[in-house]
């Protein structure tokens, strides 16, 4: 255990040198410099210990042994390596590592396997550079559309396209047929949560990604002066937009798990000190494992807020702009890795994801199913993530057990 847990520490940290951020953490975004060195490093130490490797199109690795029997069929396993600004050591990253540590152990202790098994280290998850996401997944899928990204640009007024061509990469031939090999996807991942860690377990294995439905929520009122307008005569957009926030917080308490709901931003306008506010604009974030319940909540919570807004003197608009569906994972997988947990004497639960993640992306195309193990105080996205090395050694060993049931086993 102790010295898998080393050579997992050492990989993480070695990785994780492509992208450290004088500020902080680790950036590396989509087709920059230390996107490209972190994909070539990974690509020599493919090279290095024997794997057959290669990069797609638009720049998704794949390194991996050849089955000896079933070479019209592989198993995949791996994350994707981009992170977020200042981003920490874990997220997508340690399921490249665990992937590549998982193959190297068992091309050493078995040989070849019967069918092929490949770690992908996908070009991009985050969406952190461009307003785009899940660029790597949506291309191995077939999903990604040129036209989605042609015309996008950074912060900085580079063009996707000029970066993706920089680092030597292009669009996918959409007229091609899209992989039909694939007979298995699964991805270890830190939790980004505090579930396992507040439970005292070292592994979960995921059954559900949750579905969200995301909106915009705007309340349009009256500015007017703060002293000389009576309360009874006011038509506040904040008094407005608190009471419809507190409506969907209490309802979602009701409601309870696995149901959660978030207000993440708010705009008021004219925002000074003097002035009633005459226009405020809020996001909401609704989750849930199960469409139907999605559903319902949302078209209660759609018709409480124009009750309140009627009530109140004000308009109301709202914008439904993202509505994704819950995604199961693969039951004869998730079965298999519970088998191996129990097996190998692991401490673990079944639990759902309360993020989204390329596995939900690559469950489109194959049976698909992830591992997670815990995240510190539930942070991620940040310098401060961090997971016990014995949990992160105890992800490896399921996910060891599985890719040898599900590639080495008839």
């Amino acid at each position: 255990m102790q010295e898998l847990s080393h050579d997992i520490m050492q990989l993480l940290e070695w990785l994780g040198y492509f992208g450290d951020d004088p500020e902080g953490g680790i950036t590396r975004l989509l087709y920059s410099k230390e996107w490209l060195e972190a994909q070539k490093a990974l690509e020599g130490w493919m090279k290095q210990e024997g794997f057959d490797v290669y990069f797609d199109e638009i720049g998704n690795l794949f390194g991996g042994l050849q089955g000896t029997k079933y070479q019209d069929e592989t198993i995949l396993t791996g994350s994707h390596v981009d992170t977020v600004r200042n981003g920490g050591l874990y997220d997508g990253q340690y399921g490249i590592v665990a992937g590549l540590l998982a193959v190297k152990y068992l091309k050493e202790t078995y040989g070849q396997p019967l069918r092929n098994l490949q770690v992908v280290s996908m070009a991009e998850e985050e969406g952190s550079r461009f307003p785009y996401a899940f660029w790597g997944s949506k291309n191995i899928v077939g999903t990604a559309k040129r036209e989605e990204v042609q015309n996008i640009a950074d912060f900085d007024g580079i063009a996707f396209v000029d970066a993706m061509r920089e680092c030597g990469f292009r669009f996918r031939d959409e007229s091609a047929e899209i992989r039909r090999d694939l007979k298995a996807f699964v991805e270890i991942h830190i939790e980004q949560g505090s579930v396992l860690e507040k439970e005292g377990q070292s592994v979960g294995v995921v059954h559900s990604i949750v579905g969200q439905r995301r909106f915009t929520i705007e309340v349009n009122g009256e500015a007017n002066h703060a002293g000389t307008t009576p309360m009874g005569y006011r038509k506040d957009a904040v008094q407005a937009a608190s009471a419809m926030i507190c409506d969907i917080i209490n309802r979602a308490k009701q409601h309870g798990d696995p149901l959660v709901a978030t207000v993440g931003k708010i705009e008021v306008k004219p925002n000074v000190v003097n002035v009633v506010p005459g226009h405020a604009l809020f996001t909401l974030d609704v989750r849930h494992t199960e469409k139907s319940e999605i559903i319902q909540f949302t078209e209660e919570i759609t018709a409480s807020l124009k009750r309140i807004a009627e009530d109140m003197g004000v308009e109301l608009n709202i914008d439904m702009w993202m509505d994704a569906d819950p995604v199961p994972m693969d039951g004869r997988i998730v079965e298999v890795i519970e088998r191996q947990c129990k097996e190998k004497g692991l401490n673990y639960r079944l639990m759902h994801s309360g993020a989204g993640h390329d596995s939900q992306i690559l469950a489109e195309l194959t049976p698909t199913a992830m591992i997670f193990v815990p995240s510190r105080d539930g942070i991620s996205h940040n310098p401060a993530e961090y997971t016990e090395p014995h949990d992160l050694a105890e992800g490896v060993k399921a996910l060891i057990g599985t890719l040898y049931k599900l590639a080495y086993q008839e």
